[in-house]
């Protein structure tokens, strides 16, 4: 932002904002918003991944990747790689969503949307009917409840969620319990879907 004129800084500023507070709510408003800050900044990594993460959740796919590769072009940040590879699932391309797990700059990414990436990657595993390797894929992202990380509820759900799915009841209720047991804002219904399994 500091690459732009005072008046045209607080412009895009205050779209940013209102695309941020209506994202939840009402992502087509929030999209119209990061879209017309995108009419003023459009070389801002800032502005396109607002664009790309209010078109991810406008349901508008292929918008979402061009703008959140556009903005990892320019800031180098590859935090928003799980939103890529879900939005290649989106398109009906799990193969290509696959690819995002061989990026380079994995390894750069915080705890929390790596564990994200993991999930996604596996979903794409499922989506292709290769539960055995979904599993695999959440085993990568830590399965000691000793030691959670961020991330850890959802990465320990799914897994619990494909255990499941491939029939191993046991295995699920003790994942989902591990999730619940972390889970003290009730993120997700992990109490209910182990409850069920006993």
């Amino acid at each position: 932002m500091r690459s732009l004129s005072k008046p045209v800084a607080e412009i895009v500023a205050a779209h940013l904002v209102a695309a941020g507070l209506a994202l939840d709510h009402d992502p087509q408003r929030a999209l119209a918003h990061a879209r017309a800050a995108r009419g003023r900044a459009s070389r801002v990594a800032a502005v396109r991944e607002a664009v790309g993460v209010a078109a991810y959740h406008s349901e508008e796919w292929a918008e979402a990747i061009t703008e959140l590769r556009t903005a990892r072009r320019i800031s180098g940040n590859p935090r928003n790689l799980a939103l890529v590879a879900d939005c290649e699932r989106a398109l009906g391309r799990p193969t290509q969503a696959l690819r995002v797990l061989s990026d380079p700059d994995i390894s750069k990414m915080d705890p929390e949307s790596r564990a994200e990436l993991l999930i996604v990657i596996a979903g794409a595993r499922r989506d292709l009917g290769q539960l055995d390797a979904a599993l695999a894929v959440l085993s990568r992202g830590g399965l000691d409840t000793k030691r959670p990380k961020p991330g850890s509820i959802r990465l320990w759900y799914a897994y619990a969620d494909a255990l499941e799915a491939a029939d191993r009841r046991d295995d699920a209720a003790t994942w989902f319990a591990a999730a619940a047991a972390i889970d003290h804002d009730g993120e997700t219904d992990a109490v209910d879907r182990a409850a069920s399994l006993l």
